[in-house]
């Protein structure tokens, strides 16, 4: 049987990586009781994968790790036995099961994610903010300086990987941005094929207004994670895309 756990990142486990996660995470599998499964061989390890693994400094209310079982435990047992051991700054949100078949892990699946952007009032801290209007007030109206942004025929920006470094077109990629409450709210592409971190969007967004992200300085938070909805075949819509958590089924108490 294979799970998959959605957990939030918040406070200063903000700042803890990936490959620390995954290690926090094996420990807490232990000291839970999930009877995870392992790999075989004279090495074995908990087989568990990270659908998109969260940069340094961003929290998160979407996060998912997918794991295989060797029993199975119900998802109500499962979040209070895994909430038990949690330290402060991840909370797990859900556990359920999902089909066995690879082409359905968190890592293969995922298609899009969800941000928002909280303007900040110094990079000191991510807790005083301001609203997205009032730092931007200087530049012009908020949602039109957005609307001129999207309206640009190219975005272009240097994307930077472990082996080379290339320019290219992000508009096609960004699916949604827009002023919403205090916040910019980003829908982006993310996944393995096509991945675009918000912190590239800014980046342009500020090139374009003629100012930086020292100058103004943002947070990041990602709110949920996306697969490609299975039923529904639209390419521009919003409804092509579904959240990991609802391509699960709960795991219910056998007596």
């Amino acid at each position: 049987m294979k799970a998959r756990i959605k957990f939030r990142k918040y406070g200063v486990m903000r700042f803890i990586g990936h490959l620390d996660v995954m290690r926090y995470f094996q420990k807490a599998m232990r000291r839970a009781d999930i009877p995870i499964a392992f790999t075989s061989g004279y090495s074995p390890h908990m087989i568990m994968s990270f659908a998109q693994p969260l940069g340094v400094g961003v929290t998160s209310d979407g996060e998912y790790l997918d794991i295989e079982l060797k029993e199975s435990i119900s998802s109500e047992k499962a979040v209070k036995q895994l909430n038990a051991v949690m330290v402060e700054g991840i909370d797990i949100v859900s556990f359920v099961q999902i089909p066995e078949d690879k082409k359905a892990s968190g890592m293969t699946i995922v298609a899009a994610a969800e941000y928002k952007v909280s303007f900040l009032k110094s990079a000191k801290s991510a807790y005083e903010t301001i609203s997205v209007r009032d730092a931007l007030s200087e530049k012009g109206d908020a949602e039109r300086l957005v609307h001129n942004f999207l309206k640009l025929d190219q975005i272009m920006v240097l994307k930077k990987s472990k082996k080379q470094e290339r320019e290219i077109d992000i508009k096609p990629l960004i699916y949604r941005m827009e002023v919403e409450g205090e916040q910019l709210h980003l829908f982006l592409a993310a996944g393995s094929e096509e991945n675009l971190k918000p912190d590239l969007v800014m980046e342009a967004f500020f090139k374009f207004l003629g100012t930086t992200k020292e100058e103004t300085p943002v947070h990041y938070h990602r709110l949920e994670v996306y697969a490609k909805n299975p039923n529904d075949g639209k390419d521009t819509d919003m409804t092509q895309f579904v959240s990991l958590e609802s391509l699960g089924n709960l795991i219910p108490e056998f007596n």
